[in-house]
Parts: structure tokens; C-alpha cells; sequence
């Protein structure tokens, strides 16, 4: 099996493309309300969902991470880019699974997370 996108669905899926395209640049895919972005071998995409109304009111249900191997320097040009920071980079896990995260959140309150390669 291989794991190949995340949906975000919303009640406003064009605020949500404007606020992703800020951090990851233009969409690789917009079509029908539901916009895409390629982030490594995996896609992002928001849209319209009938059963999604307003924030998340748990956003630490689900999150989705992008790994990356500077997280501080990711982490800096996303939050200048306007990205909403839920938690700086820190240190967590310990000896070969040690690595750094950071979070954020989406205008619905979705979190996700940099991270840096664990193990």
C-alpha cells in the first residue's frame, strides 16, 4: 500500500487554497473546487465537504506531516509567508528517533507539522 494524498475538506475551500498557495505555491491541480498541491511523492488537496461546517474543533485528531530536512528554515519561510504557528520547532523523541517538529494550523484549525527524518 502506499499512502498518496490527504483531503481537507471545508465549508470555504477557496480561503483554504489562497492560505495553502502562500506557503506551497501555485496548485499543481484546481479543478471543481477541490485544489491540489504535490508535496514530495504525496498530494494535499482542500475542497468543498457537505459534512464540514466551520473550525475544527479538534484539531490534534488528525495531523499530517511533511518532512523536511532544515525544519528551522522551512519553519521560517513558511511563518513569514503567513502560515499560523501552533508550536515552534522543538526537540522531540530521543536517541535515533530524535528529531525536530514544529506546528501550525490552517484557517479551519487543521493542524500540520514540519518534522525532520526520524531513525
Amino acid at each position: 500500500m502506499n499512502l498518496n494524498s490527504i483531503l481537507i475538506g471545508s465549508d470555504d475551500p477557496k480561503r483554504l487554497a489562497e492560505y495553502y498557495t502562500k506557503l506551497f505555491g501555485d496548485a499543481g491541480w484546481d479543478d471543481g473546487g477541490y485544489t491540489g498541491w504535490q508535496i514530495g511523492s504525496g498530494w494535499m488537496t482542500v475542497g468543498p465537504h457537505d459534512q464540514v461546517h466551520g473550525a475544527n474543533s479538534e484539531p490534534g485528531r488528525v495531523i499530517w506531516n511533511i518532512e523536511t530536512a532544515d525544519v528551522k528554515a522551512e519553519f521560517n519561510r513558511m511563518a513569514a509567508a503567513g502560515a499560523t504557528v501552533v508550536a515552534e520547532p522543538y526537540t522531540a523523541g530521543g536517541g535515533d528517533m530524535e528529531g525536530t517538529i514544529c506546528t501550525f494550523s490552517d484557517p479551519d484549525g487543521n493542524y500540520f507539522q514540519l518534522m525532520s527524518p526520524m531513525g
